[in-house]
Parts: C-alpha cells; structure tokens; sequence
C-alpha cells in the first residue's frame, strides 16, 4: 500500500536501520538528523501492531488486510467494518491501562452534516464530529446538548497548480489572491466561525509568523498585475470545489460559485468541477487539476508538517504539494529547519519561509477555522484532540 503521510514527511528514506534493544526498548538509526522525527513518530501511521499477525498475512499473501482489519495495541478492538457504512468496536479488556468505561462503540459513517444533527437530536447517536456551522446556534440552544469548540490546527486554501500555464507565472497567482473576497465567504460560508488565513500554517502553531502582510482584496490591482502578466483580458480555467465538508471548508461548491463571481469581475472565466474524494485526492495528486479547493489539519503539532509536507520539492511527488510548487529558496529553509533540534533556529528558518511563501503565492490561503464536536449531556469525559481523532478511552456515558 502507499502510505501518503508515512512517504510525504520521507520517513521511509529517514530510517536507516531499527535495532531491538529489550523488550521495551527500540533504536533507530537515521541517515540524516531529523527534528521532527519524534513528532512524525507520535502520528497515528506508527500505531503498534501485532508482528505475529503481519508475518501470517505474508504467508497467506493478504498483507493488505493490515489496513482494513488490523489488530492493535488500543483499548478497542475491530470487530465489524462495513465500508461508507459503519466501523464498530468493543472494549479490549486485556489493555494495559485497564479496560475502558465503554463496552461497544460504533461509528456510523454519515457525510451530510444536517443528517448527523438530526440524528443527534434525536438520540440515535451520542456524539457528531463537524456539525455543519448553520447547525450549531440550534445545538447550543438544546438541554439535552453539550457543543465543544477548540482553535482548529488546520488550513483552508486554493491551489494553484504552478506547472500548468498561466499558473507557472507569479503574478497571475497574486492577481487570483487579490480577486477572492476572503472576508465574504468567513462570513457566508463559515458564518464567521473561521478567521482569514495570511500563512500556511494556523496561528495557534509555534513559528507563525505575524509580520508577513496579506494579500488584500483588491479587483482593480488584480486587473493590473494580469496584465502585467500579459494577460489583459483575463483567461478561461477550471476549479475544483471540494466534494466533503470539512472545517476548514464546510461548503465547496458554495465557496466555488463565490470564487466564479469573484473571478469573474477580473475577466477570469471559471468553470467548476468535482469529484468524488478518492477520485479528487487521485487527480489533484497526479496534477491534473489548474486550481482545486484544499486543506490541512496538522497531524503532530510540528510547522514541519505543513510546511514540507504541503510546500517542499519532495511533496511534490509523493507528499500532498498539489500545487505542484518547487522553490528553491524556499526549499533550503525547510529542509535546514528538518536537520536543526534548536527551536529557536527553527523558528527563524520558518518564518523566513513563510516569507518566501508569501512572495511567490503558490496557494491562495483561505481560513482557519474553529472545530466543534456535539454530543448528548450523558456523555461524561470526552475531550477535543487538537489533531483531530475523537479520542473514547477516558469516555464514560451515564
């Protein structure tokens, strides 16, 4: 299988060799000095598996069903999955923290938000992740409720696929960024539950950095640089809207037809297009998209996490930089920042990237938004993870 996150962040290169030190013990040894290896450790990708297991999946040549019926380490244990349906799970009582306070757990695969309010409403289910923004004024309102909310580590934006023409040229890219009205859509399609983005990463993260200035809404300088790019009259493209909410971008094909009228105003001709996300994450990673709607939630906490996994020459092919974007100059700070342990060092290198970033506008930044989490009053002990997981071993309903 392709592991993206595994190959974005290059861990498979990072890794030279894993020794056995004792039965709690193990060494790895790296072949370059990595500072955000510990962070990309603490990831979901490098959960403990049972070896015993793997060696039997080789032998019966199935070693895919690693993925879609692993045995783990977890306070619960797989029992039932049934795609785009439901994934259920009962408590494992040998887990070595002692058994956890809920015997079953099911997640019942729902994609429409306005279902998943109802379905709350109604007690069918105890706990919705990402109630859609229109939804959470009549949430907060209902006793029987409880709505959680917590800064999102996350980034909303508008790649531009910089290997396509008229994409390769900076100041069309700049011209896109001035045309898009941010404010309008945090204010119709995230109802104000989101704050404009200016950088690649979130301002709750460590090396955000508050100098760099925004490109501003601005049609008339848009016109301008167009047609300093030699393009007077605008040019007809293509975006992609994103076919799932998420909290970063609650509506796509809302966002689109704003983006479409925006465009439109700077002489740009817009058709929208989607896809189904397999088949959207499959295109744009292939670099068939001109511009396509995307977003980030952090993964670890590190910068390293957006700004190499989303923006360096190496995410290029096997990471998630769907603006197909390789800068060098950007690229020498990220990578200096990977081999360096002392965070101040970091700190700078990343904010002189973000600088550059900035510069050369590979993306258009969008919003970070607040992340919300509903849930019935019986619900006792559940707390929000920054990185996005819904956590259930510390949960107890009464």
């Amino acid at each position: 299988g392709h592991y993206e996150n595994f190959s974005g962040m290059g861990m498979g290169k990072s890794i030279k060799a894993i020794k056995k030190i004792n039965d709690y013990k193990v060494e790895f040894h790296l072949t370059k000095p990595l500072a955000p290896f510990l962070a990309n450790m603490a990831m979901a990708f490098s959960s403990i598996l049972s070896a015993e297991y793997a060696q039997n999946l080789l032998k019966q040549k199935t070693p895919q069903l690693i993925d879609t019926k692993p045995v783990g380490t977890g306070p619960f244990v797989l029992y039932k999955y049934r795609k785009d349906h439901t994934i259920r799970y009962k408590s494992h009582k040998g887990y070595f923290r002692g058994e956890a306070k809920i015997k079953n757990l099911v997640f019942v695969i729902t994609p429409d938000a306005a279902v998943r309010s109802q379905k709350l409403k109604t007690g069918e289910c105890d706990l919705i992740a990402y109630p859609a923004p229109q939804d959470l004024d009549e949430l907060r309102k209902n006793k029987k409720l409880t709505v959680m909310e917590r800064p999102g580590l996350n980034v909303g934006y508008l790649a531009m696929n910089t290997q396509k023409k008229p994409f390769d040229h900076k100041l069309v890219r700049k011209a896109i960024s001035h045309a898009l009205n941010k404010e309008a859509y945090i204010k119709a399609i995230y109802l104000g539950n989101a704050q404009v983005a200016k950088n690649p990463i979130p301002p709750s993260m460590w090396s955000y950095s508050q100098s760099i200035r925004d490109h501003q809404y601005d049609p008339q300088l848009s016109k301008k640089l167009l047609k300093q790019a030699g393009y007077p009259d605008g040019f007809s493209t293509e975006i992609w809207t994103l076919p799932v909410a998420r909290p970063y971008n609650p509506n796509g094909k809302k966002m689109g037809e704003m983006m479409q009228a925006d465009l439109a105003k700077v002489g740009i001709k817009v058709k929208l297009i989607s896809y189904d996300w397999p088949t959207y994450l499959k295109k744009t990673s292939q670099g068939e998209h001109s511009m396509a709607q995307l977003g980030w939630t952090g993964d670890n906490g590190d910068p390293d996490n957006f700004l190499h996994h989303l923006l360096s020459c190496e995410a290029q092919n096997t990471g998630s930089n769907l603006a197909k974007w390789c800068d060098n100059s950007y690229d020498k700070l990220v990578m200096q920042a990977k081999k360096t342990t002392s965070m101040a060092k970091r700190v700078k290198l990343y904010q002189r990237a973000q600088k550059v970033f900035k510069e050369k506008s590979p993306w258009v930044t969008l919003a970070h938004a607040k992340v919300y989490r509903a849930m019935s009053r019986q619900v006792k002990g559940y707390v929000m993870d920054p990185f996005g997981h819904d956590i259930f071993y510390q949960v107890d309903k009464k």
